[in-house]
């Protein structure tokens, strides 16, 4: 073996070696970041998350329909970007849900239902329905309407299921201590607020 040879083999060698430490450190953080998520919480940040995501879930709901049956173009639109919204925000709670090891809502029923499962495991108070959540009537009164009213009936009731989004996010920042929840918290706090003026001014115009 000439020295060239020898050369290029301890170069070699010692590239692996550093990619082999590289990687080890980059397969640390995850362990680390996910303990941490799972420590830095307190049962208010599991209730945000838990009474949110099927507050999130049937606004979602009511959108669809707002898509499809609106007049306004300007309604079409504001339901639009309340599903681009507020879809992230739900996986992003159902994350944290996950790595808290407690059960995460269902989001396939309109009326916010969780699953009889999740009923059964979680602590938080589901005795009585949730701020600002419309009823199955109402909902179906959404299904059925037309034409301007059909506009109206959803800003309506947007506006008062956003306000109930606002009261249960003002919850977490009073009682909440994950930074992650509570950021999440303010935020929705300032979209929806956004929101509700945008709305306000659609109901004036009609």
């Amino acid at each position: 073996m000439n020295t060239r040879t020898i050369i290029m083999s301890i170069a070699a060698a010692a590239a692996l070696t550093v990619g082999a430490t590289l990687a080890g450190c980059g397969t640390s953080s995850g362990p680390a970041t996910s303990q941490s998520i799972a420590q830095d919480h307190n049962q208010a940040d599991v209730a945000f998350a838990q009474n949110m995501i099927p507050h999130h879930a049937q606004a979602i709901a009511m959108s669809r329909l707002a898509s499809q049956q609106a007049v306004s173009p300007e309604v079409k639109d504001l339901a639009a970007r309340i599903q681009a919204g507020q879809q992230p925000e739900i996986a992003q709670m159902s994350g944290w849900l996950r790595a808290w090891h407690d059960p995460v809502p269902a989001t396939n029923s309109p009326m916010g239902d969780m699953a009889q499962g999740d009923m059964e495991q979680t602590d938080h108070d589901t005795s009585g329905p949730m701020p600002g959540m419309i009823s199955s009537e109402q909902m179906h009164q959404l299904e059925q309407a037309t034409g301007p009213a059909s506009d109206r009936m959803f800003l309506e009731m947007m506006i008062t299921h956003h306000q109930g989004a606002i009261t249960v996010a003002q919850t977490e920042l009073r009682a909440g201590q994950n930074p992650d929840t509570r950021q999440l918290a303010q935020r929705i706090i300032n979209t929806q607020q956004r929101e509700i003026t945008e709305m306000r001014t659609l109901l004036g115009g009609q």
